[in-house]
């Protein structure tokens, strides 16, 4: 069924039509995408009752039934763990709270993301609450039409929390309060080895940061500080958090991974900055030649096959167990091993459990985000290392409890050098990296 309809649309996408008849096609495609995310939303549910009663079978501990259901689902759709929980617990409410959204999403009238708007924001009312709201929003009327016809997303949550706030104004008050408790800080990379720092945080404490920050700015912009308005604001905020005296003398160890080709003889080659991403190479060379200016700078060596630049194994100054050996998993793997996730590596795991045997090596480990290691712990998911030639990347196959199998790699570390000679030009790095 699913090569059929490949086919035919295959077809369509060939065929030809005038621009009216491609509007329509496209209009038609995208109805087809909302239903078959509906019918996703009700096979995952499915999935879940199935999994549950099989464990229940089992005899688990009644929090442990369904566990490893969401990782599932985020594997079919290739998502990561994390948003395959977030999808897993939409279908529960639209099929379980929300009728009259799910059957908009079935008729095309809803995009998967607005009915996962108003799922979200009917989150903190009663169940006879939401089916008030939901009926209210997505009821079709006599005609076939929608209230919600022709409504952007702003419109759509500001409307839904309207009659959030008509029904259950004190459980507007408890989200508040737990939404505060949610507060945090995360970074995410840039385009242009550029990070972005984001604050969740209560609107009276962001209003407060971003005041003080604009005071600072606007005072020196006033005596003539050369900098801009913003770039004022971003050194502020760096330097006030860690205390430095200028916002470009980070004090704080950070992990490059960088071939020495790029880092003594000039190569191309991007570094890898473990929490943030791909560096290009000049970005490298600067940010080691600034710490070794402020002699902050310590050397690593990591060795790997020069064909293949899979790494394995790290130099005797790492030898220290497990920090060492966790530190090697993490330059190796550089994010979860989960495929399709890249959330931070938290859990350093035994591809083969410890308990079953599995050695404590690189070979048998794996960097693990927390929740991807948890789901693992699920009754029917099983993991091993698939051996290849000598010099290979580490390859480790993950078994669903359905039988599925996915592969995952390490991403290729920069490719070491072979012999070479070295310019004069170049001992200041290499005596840099002899030394440590």
């Amino acid at each position: 069924m699913v090569l059929d309809l490949a086919h035919h649309l295959s077809t369509l996408a060939e065929a030809a039509l005038c621009d009216d008849q491609r509007i329509e096609a496209i209009r038609a495609l995208e109805t087809l995408k909302s239903q078959a995310c509906a019918l996703q939303a009700e096979l995952a549910v499915a999935l879940d009752a199935s999994v549950r009663a099989h464990h229940a079978g089992l005899r688990l501990p009644t929090a442990q039934h369904g566990r490893g259901v969401a990782a599932q689902v985020a594997l079919a759709r290739r998502e990561s763990p994390a948003r395959g929980a977030r999808l897993l617990g939409v279908a529960k409410v639209l099929t379980g709270e929300l009728p009259h959204t799910l059957a908009a999403l079935h008729a095309g009238a809803l995009s998967e993301w607005r009915a996962t708007l108003i799922a979200r924001e009917t989150a903190c009312v009663s169940a006879a609450d939401r089916t008030t709201i939901d009926e209210a929003l997505c009821r079709p009327r006599a005609d076939g039409t929608y209230l919600i016809d022709g409504w952007g997303e702003r419109r759509l949550v500001a409307e839904t929390q309207r009659r959030v706030y008509a029904l259950d104004p004190e459980g507007v008050v408890n989200r508040r309060r737990r939404a505060e408790a949610e507060r945090h800080v995360s970074l995410r990379p840039a385009p242009d080895t550029m990070s972005q720092l984001t604050g969740l945080l209560p609107a009276a404490q962001g209003i407060a940061v971003w005041a003080t920050l604009t005071r600072v700015a606007d005072s020196l912009t006033s005596q003539g500080d050369g900098r801009s308005r913003g770039q004022i604001m971003a050194d502020i905020l760096v330097e006030r958090i860690t205390g430095q005296a200028a916002a470009d003398a980070v004090p704080v160890a950070v992990n490059l991974v960088v071939s020495d080709q790029t880092l003594l003889a000039g190569s191309h080659e991007p570094a890898w900055l473990l929490g943030y991403g791909s560096l290009p190479p000049d970005a490298a060379r600067d940010l080691t030649r600034s710490a070794v200016d402020q002699a902050r700078a310590t050397a690593r060596r990591l060795y790997a096959t020069p064909e293949t630049g899979a790494l394995v194994a790290m130099d005797s100054a790492a030898r220290t167990f497990p920090a060492g050996l966790g530190l090697f998993i993490d330059l190796r793997d550089l994010t979860c091993r989960t495929p399709w996730c890249d959330a931070p590596i938290r859990h350093h795991d035994h591809v083969l459990a410890h308990a079953a045997g599995g050695p404590t090596t690189a070979i048998n480990g794996q960097g693990l985000c927390e929740a991807c290691n948890h789901h693992k712990q699920a009754p029917g998911w099983r993991a091993r290392h698939t051996t290849g030639p000598p010099g290979s990347p580490h390859t480790i196959a993950t078994i669903t409890p359905t039988g599925h199998v996915v592969q995952s790699q390490p991403p290729p570390t920069p490719t070491p050098a072979r012999l070479h000679p070295v310019s004069r030009a170049e001992y200041y790095f290499r005596d840099f990296v002899l030394a440590s």
